[in-house]
């Protein structure tokens, strides 16, 4: 992990909003790592995002210094599909309400994480951040990446308005520890892992993947984004401010720079787990975006880059999916398995 002085006293009130998901979860150990001890921390049914009443009274009470917002309706293309009403309602809800008490109770510093869907379906490759808004997005998660441009736009109409501070971090495609396996709403990664996990210890000797794998995809390891995330919020301020200025979107890419087509990636977990079997790609389902690689040059100018090859992070992440499936989730009883593309 990246190793730098930050401008953040240890003993600092700070909120992670969304703690129990995998990016929040990741933020809370990458916080406890470096020492901070007075982290606000609620789950869903102790603070309802969407109730303005509820978060009003919470920064009310709690006066946050430092806020991160990971709490989000996230999923593939899949839960994109089946419930999008619900993901541009429970976004828009979730970030309008905490970035209005973030302004109203003086947060000193807040970020927003995003999502690299929010970038044009036909981008130039790599993507920089100049490029939100230029073309059409992806339409199986328009709504879920029209809420985060939604979120993007507020954190600079407050930073113009009120002068607040508020920065949004767009991550590329994430997994890691605490991940999400259920096969409604998992991304590409969790549910590759799941699968083939499951098809090798029952014997099954296929499994279907949406779409041709061919589309590439960039992926990130949810604790080397908790990292990038404390190292940009704990910046001097000169360099800070650089980044939230009020003639600018504040907003910044975090990735790891490489790319791989889900075809490579599904000949990697199977070597992790064990998969023995073959791979149908099912043609008749979308693909999503061909490509979506994050240009990371100004976060990479500061000083910061990813530690974790994603070999590496694949072993953890089945490592944490073998602890969490006797637990959680029931084997298959049939003799294919299929599941959803990234979004």
């Amino acid at each position: 992990m990246t190793q730098t002085k930050s401008v953040i006293d240890h003993s600092a009130r700070i909120y992670v909003a969304g703690h129990a998901g995998l990016v929040g979860s990741a933020l809370v150990r990458a916080l406890q790592r470096s020492g901070y001890r007075n982290l606000l921390l609620r789950t869903h049914r102790e603070l309802e995002l969407r109730n303005q009443a509820a978060v009003s009274q919470f920064f009310a009470k709690e006066c946050p210094e430092y806020v991160f917002v990971a709490a989000a309706r996230v999923g593939g293309i899949l839960a994109n599909n089946t419930y999008p009403a619900d993901f541009i309602d429970h976004n828009l809800a979730i970030q309008s309400n905490v970035l209005r008490q973030a302004q109203r109770t003086g947060v000193k510093r807040l970020l927003f994480l995003g999502s690299s869907c929010i970038y044009p379906k036909h981008c130039q490759q790599p993507i920089k951040e100049e490029c939100l808004l230029t073309g059409a997005l992806e339409p199986t998660n328009r709504p879920y990446a029209i809420a985060k441009i939604a979120g993007i736009e507020m954190c600079w109409a407050y930073n113009r308005q009120f002068g607040t501070r508020f920065l949004a971090v767009m991550p590329s495609n994430l997994y890691g520890k605490g991940d999400n396996y259920d096969l409604n709403t998992s991304h590409v990664i969790p549910a590759l892992i799941r699968k083939m996990t499951e098809a090798k210890t029952q014997d099954i000797e296929t499994v279907t993947i949406w779409g041709t794998g061919e589309p590439r995809r960039e992926f990130m390891f949810s604790d080397d984004l908790a990292d990038a995330c404390l190292f940009l919020i704990g910046l001097e301020d000169d360099s800070f401010d650089s980044l939230t200025q009020q003639d600018h979107m504040p907003l910044i890419n975090i990735g790891c720079g490489q790319d791989l087509t889900i075809r490579e990636l599904a000949k990697m977990i199977a070597e992790v787990v064990g998969f023995g079997g073959k791979w149908i790609f099912d043609t008749s389902k979308p693909d999503g975006t061909l490509r979506k690689l994050l240009d990371i040059s100004r976060l990479k100018a500061l000083g910061w880059q990813p530690a974790t090859p994603l070999r590496l992070g694949l072993e953890l992440a089945c490592q944490d999916y073998q602890q969490q499936a006797g637990q959680v989730f029931s084997g298959l009883n049939h003799q294919g398995i299929e599941f959803g593309q990234p979004s």
